[in-house]
């Protein structure tokens, strides 16, 4: 069974990895508008990838007996200047989920719920690539400046992108 304080923390990031994925829908929703499909992508699968991780916390509490509880999800901005602004927003978030995730981590050693922090490691390393990955996209973005043929390589280069829940929809 799982910790009651540790059931009710893991509600409140499922709320919060939901959020993301609105984030990340949002910001792809104006890229798409702007042209940029293949930012537009990037952030689609960003946002896919964000609604698993809220299916894992979602699993792990159902298989613990625990129970879901799901919040209402704050809407999120729906401009911005750039991609360099959409993808600074997007670093600045994905640091702010990385400090949650490492309060879960702290909460679940204080509970003393082992099964929790394991999950949590999986975590603790994703947000590292998170993290990794938007500073990438952004760095990428920053070189390029306010050139009109540097920023449609990046776009051709992030429309690549794909996560696993789209490469089976397409077989």
């Amino acid at each position: 069974m799982i910790n009651e304080k540790v059931n009710k923390a893991f509600n409140e990031q499922i709320q919060k990895e939901m959020y993301s994925a609105y984030l990340y829908l949002s910001m792809a929703t104006q890229f798409y508008a702007d042209g940029l499909e293949g930012i537009s992508q990037w952030l689609r699968s960003q946002a896919l990838e964000e609604l698993t991780h809220a299916m894992k916390f979602f699993d792990h509490i159902t298989e613990r007996d625990g129970r879901v509880e799901l919040e209402a999800i704050e809407k999120p901005p729906s401009e911005w200047d750039s991609p360099v602004s959409a993808f600074k927003d997007a670093l600045k978030h994905e640091e702010y989920i990385t400090g949650e995730i490492n309060n879960l981590v702290d909460l679940t050693e204080k509970e003393k719920d082992y099964a929790s922090k394991t999950l949590l490691q999986w975590f603790v390393d994703e947000q590292v690539e998170e993290e990794g990955s938007v500073s990438k996209v952004l760095q990428e973005l920053e070189m390029v400046k306010e050139s009109p043929h540097g920023l449609l390589m990046v776009d051709k280069e992030l429309g690549g992108r794909t996560i696993a829940a789209e490469q089976e929809e397409e077989e």
